[in-house]
């Protein structure tokens, strides 16, 4: 790339980013109407848009959130969710009305000057609605937008004029919805208990893993109801496995996977995935004492990630694939060193 091409595109970012960036599921459209999408928690609803011309992105979700949890990491994926799309907006009275608030003023009254809105068809009495394009604003921000994503969304016309029931080409999609319900999927730190304990393993003895609570899926629909359009799209979040990272390597082995099984708690009764691992193959075994340390044990949960296009998280996969989900949890071990070991 070229440095006055790459300037370009650096302008063209810091430009749209002034839109207004409000949340990790953001999307602007360049008219200062869009806002902070809703935590995502407590299974409630939120619209990110301000009142009823707004983005009109709703979100609701399954998971109300836990110590520790976190907006999801994505493992290398090749799945790129849309950077941009166009979406409806206003009525033609509401376009009227806002078209008029750039209007010329006449400096000693105040008020606009007439004939502002001559030779304009604001499409009063038809049947349809103004539509923008609309960028997802997190993806700005992530600093991994391609020029050439970025030179395709020129291709799209700011504002539109469209008849109802004749969406245009790159209109909102279900997978536009599902990029901005996978920006907004939050994630639950890996429930994990050692045996022995954090603060008490024991050199040479191999460390056993288990959940002290089943972990469920984690689903988050977002909706776009607006001006005759009403589209969305579920992503699901499902745990399937269980990464285990010594944080040293003074262990044999250093790390261990394995599977997670779906079923019911001994302890609480609740069905989930879960893992226990004082039968597998691979259990680490400290080979050093970490002194007056201590060694950075991290256990991570890979999430299996599929989207529906409804606000059915049960309803068929679609495709393109997700990338899948990560979710950690680090805690420091104390490892000591003794002559005997009684379990």
């Amino acid at each position: 790339m070229t440095r006055l091409v790459r300037s370009v595109f650096v302008l063209g970012v810091a430009a749209l980013l002034t839109l207004g960036y409000a949340g990790a599921a953001d999307a602007g459209d360049g008219s200062g109407t869009s806002g902070k999408p809703p935590a995502g928690e407590g299974g409630g609803e939120g619209s990110s848009g301000s009142g009823s011309i707004g983005a009109q992105v709703q979100y609701k979700t399954n998971f109300k959130g836990t110590k520790g949890s976190s907006h999801i990491a994505a493992s290398n994926g090749p799945w790129k969710p849309p950077l941009c799309w166009t979406q409806p907006k206003f009525t033609p009275k509401q376009y009227k009305e806002e078209e008029k608030k750039t209007a010329p003023i006449d400096p000693t009254t105040g008020k606009t000057l007439p004939g502002w809105n001559k030779g304009k068809d604001f499409h009063e009495g038809d049947k349809g609605a103004w539509w923008y394009r609309t960028y997802a604003v997190d993806q700005l921000k992530s600093g991994n937008v391609e020029f050439a994503d970025m030179e395709k969304c020129t291709t799209i016309k700011g504002v539109q004029w469209v008849k109802a029931g004749d969406p245009p080409p790159d209109a909102i999609s279900p997978l536009a919805l599902a990029g901005l319900a996978y920006a907004e999927t939050k994630l639950p730190a890996p429930p994990v208990t050692l045996r022995p304990g954090a603060d008490n393993q024991i050199v040479n003895l191999p460390t056993h893993v288990r959940f002290d609570a089943p972990l469920d899926r984690v689903w988050v629909t977002a909706r776009f109801n607006h001006l005759g359009v009403d589209l969305a799209a579920t992503t699901v979040a499902t745990p399937v496995a269980l990464r285990v990272d010594a944080g040293t390597e003074f262990a044999d082995p250093k790390t261990c996977e394995y599977d997670l099984t779906k079923g019911k708690s001994e302890k609480s009764g609740k069905s989930g995935f879960q893992v226990d691992t004082s039968k597998a193959d691979c259990n680490i075994a400290f080979r050093k004492s970490s002194g007056d340390g201590s060694y950075p044990l991290k256990a991570q949960v890979t999430w299996k990630v599929t989207w529906t296009d409804s606000a059915n998280p049960d309803g068929a996969p679609q495709q393109p694939d997700l990338p899948a989900g990560l979710s950690t949890f680090e805690q420091d071990v104390a490892v000591k060193e003794v002559q005997s070991v009684n379990r």
